[in-house]
């Protein structure tokens, strides 16, 4: 199985992708962490632009998103 290697926020959350397709979405840190616990997470992982510009994708702020991933990791 393939690792989590891209990031891309979508509706207030965020889709993990690998290099065979879409693995999960979450919207919460806890939804989050599973997928990348679950899956596992790549050494490297990328994230599109929408991760920075996440105001554009349903989240209050620009920087929800990595936000969200970050408590994440904090919780594996």
């Amino acid at each position: 199985m393939t690792k989590i290697n891209y990031l891309d926020a979508h509706n207030g959350g965020i889709k993990m992708h690998s290099d065979t397709g879409l693995k999960g979405w979450a919207k919460t840190a806890k939804g989050v962490a599973y997928t990348l616990k679950t899956i596992g997470i790549a050494d490297t992982v990328n994230g599109s632009s929408s991760m920075n510009f996440a105001s554009e994708y349903g989240f209050d702020t620009d920087d929800g998103a990595m936000l969200l991933y970050k408590r994440a990791l904090e919780l594996i």
